[in-house]
């Protein structure tokens, strides 16, 4: 059975209208905002599921399906992964103002909403897989997207891209992202809020790096002498490279999983371990590229193998980025929302892509709530409300080209 879709004129009703203004008469009805996002919540959509995240997709393709004002493109998945929408509304004949993204997959295995993280409502919190990390960011989004199309506002062409595989490291998706990104005056990311709203400017690089160590095999009783421990070597490794951690410096390497050995009485000649990799900027990055692909085990008859590196550079908060927050905190302002930043954090996003670009890029624009990747992940819904409005606005009075 197909989980039901939501038509353009349900989710038209819970859009709300900023300053007092009513659309179609009606009171922004937080009910019916917590009916789609409780299904969208059930359509549970894991990275590694192609099927499960295109049938998410379904869910947002159809709320757009009855907007004239609004067409759709969907790309068709590769390498296993879902499908990729954009969506695509104002005038379509120069620079894209606005480039709204989001990711409609999740970490959560299909089977979480029935187990662990049961979808309900306790007064102002919505629980459910995806729904703060970012299925209720999507949805302010589409809902601003929509308003705006329709009313006749954009001044500029806007289009939002929903990726199916952000959570992994956009594989499929890095490379569109950037192609649009390149033409467009900022980049709007609807990743969940912090705390009170606050919003995202900078995030720090990721890179995962694999480590294989191949040492030399023998009995562990009669002929220790003869072997070379691939785990000891990788034991070695594992301190040289978490030895690059610079807290104060905003660089951290993690070992997160290791994998050797074949027999109690073996001495072991394979070993492999992950590592996790954080940093602040590019200069720290070319630091860390160099000490990884150089690592070497002290025993010259151990081999290793490195693979991996930077899959998102690291978002700096630079001169565009902080002009996007200027203009995005003056728009808050005039609407009477507070609009605070954070630091610069540890998670990335695609963001990463577009920042580093040199896009103006404003994240962290999607609902507030908490519990991300883990079995309390809630949205608030009383959020919403503000954050389409604010979505709503910035589409309208996108960032100027500086001249």
């Amino acid at each position: 059975m197909r989980t039901p879709v939501h038509s353009y004129e349900q989710l038209r009703r819970c859009i709300i209208v900023v300053n007092g203004l009513r659309h179609q008469g009606d009171l922004v009805d937080l009910s019916a905002i917590a009916d789609v996002l409780s299904r969208w919540a059930a359509c549970e959509s894991p990275s590694s599921d192609a099927q499960a995240v295109n049938r998410m997709m379904d869910l947002a393709v159809a709320a757009m399906s009855d907007v004239g004002e609004i067409s759709v493109d969907r790309i068709p998945g590769r390498d296993g992964i879902g499908d990729v929408v954009l969506l695509r509304a104002g005038p379509q004949h120069q620079r894209i103002g606005s480039l709204l993204i989001g990711h409609l997959d999740t970490v959560h295995p299909i089977g979480t909403a029935a187990g662990p993280l049961p979808i309900r409502r306790d007064e102002d919190r919505l629980y459910g897989p995806g729904l703060y990390d970012m299925k209720g960011g999507v949805f302010c989004a589409m809902a601003a997207l929509a308003r705006a199309a329709c009313d006749g506002t954009l001044t500029k062409p806007t289009v939002m891209l929903l990726s199916p595989d952000e959570e992994i490291g956009s594989p499929t998706t890095r490379a569109l992202i950037e192609q649009l990104a390149m033409n467009a005056d900022q980049a709007l990311v609807v990743e969940p809020a912090r705390s009170d709203g606050a919003v995202v400017t900078a995030r720090k690089g990721v890179a995962w790096y694999q480590f294989d160590v191949q040492g030399v095999p023998s009995h562990a009783g009669t002929h220790y002498a003869d072997g070379r421990s691939a785990i000891r070597g990788a034991c070695e490794l594992i301190l040289e490279i978490e030895g690059k951690t610079d807290e104060p410096g905003g660089t951290t390497v993690s070992v997160g999983k290791i994998i050797g050995g074949t027999a109690r009485n073996v001495v072991p000649s394979q070993c492999k371990f992950t590592a996790d990799v954080r940093v602040t900027n590019v200069a720290s990055a070319r630091i860390i590229e160099d000490a990884m692909q150089s690592a070497r085990p002290r025993d010259e008859r151990l081999r290793v193998t490195v693979t991996g590196g930077f899959n998102r550079p690291p978002y700096e908060k630079t001169v565009a980025n902080a002009r996007l927050l200027a203009h995005a905190q003056s728009v808050a302002g005039s609407l009477g929302i507070s609009l605070p930043d954070v630091p610069m954090v540890g998670g990335g996003s695609d963001g990463n892509f577009t920042s580093a670009l040199g896009v103006a890029t404003l994240d962290g624009l999607g609902v507030e709530g908490g519990g991300a990747h883990t079995f309390d992940e809630h949205c608030l819904l009383s959020s919403i409300p503000s954050r389409i409005g604010l979505l709503t606005e910035l589409l309208r009075t996108p960032l100027p080209t500086e001249v």
